[in-house]
């Protein structure tokens, strides 16, 4: 029996994991924006938001406005839903994806927990002086399975549906193809991903190109 489509949020939390430590394979924060990323990319498809249509604006300037308001039944990307519809202004892509980021690493894992994915790991170190939390996959298969659809994906098994060409946008975006086990060459795998996002909707393209400049916008504070 399939198992059922995951929000590309969890899939991307997964993806960024290691499946055995449960250590993340990225930054925190970084791995947040591609989350924060996912669920509005995730609304999109839904018909829930529309990025206005000015062309000579910057990707990550693009505003977001409510197509419709009405729930997906997803906590998380009903949160979203009320935060655009109750801001003064419509927020910019990138905003948006700043203040959404934050504690979305959290709020993700424990949706995951919540749903019996993840589970909550206790470990005592130095005579159960420090604790260490980890947060491990119940059963491989969700990762394992989104894995192979990009596998798929890049080896042109697949024809790319909707979801699965902007999970690929989202991995390649944030630099977690290594991780995805193939033994291709990395870069390689890479430009495969983000042409095979590139063909499809712009403004699915415009949010993970956002994604990723904001991902180097962290990447360029922590040097200075």
């Amino acid at each position: 029996m399939s198992l059922p489509l995951l929000p590309l949020r969890d899939e991307l939390f997964l993806l960024g994991h290691n499946d055995d430590t449960g250590n993340p394979h990225i930054h925190r924060q970084a791995l947040a924006l591609g989350l924060a990323g996912a669920v509005l990319i995730d609304l999109y498809l839904a018909g829930r938001i529309v990025l206005d249509p000015t062309d000579d604006r910057p990707a990550g300037e693009r505003w977001l406005r409510l197509h419709t308001d009405h729930p997906v039944g997803d906590l998380i990307a009903d949160t979203a839903i009320a935060a655009i519809r109750h801001g003064h202004t419509a927020p910019p892509v990138r905003t948006f994806l700043r203040d959404f980021a934050t504690d979305l690493y959290e709020r993700t894992r424990a949706g995951l927990v919540a749903a019996g994915i993840l589970r909550h790991h206790t470990r005592r170190r130095l005579a159960g002086l420090a604790r260490t939390d980890t947060y491990l996959a119940t059963d491989n298969k969700w990762a394992v399975v989104a894995r192979a659809r990009l596998r798929y994906l890049a080896h042109g098994r697949e024809q790319p549906d909707n979801h699965t060409a902007a999970l690929a946008g989202l991995v390649a975006a944030l630099g977690l193809t290594e991780h995805l086990y193939l033994d291709d060459d990395t870069t390689t795998i890479t430009t495969r991903l983000t042409t095979i996002a590139a063909q499809h909707h712009r403004s699915v393209r415009d949010i993970t190109t956002t994604v990723d400049a904001t991902v180097g916008d962290l990447a360029t504070a922590a040097y200075r």
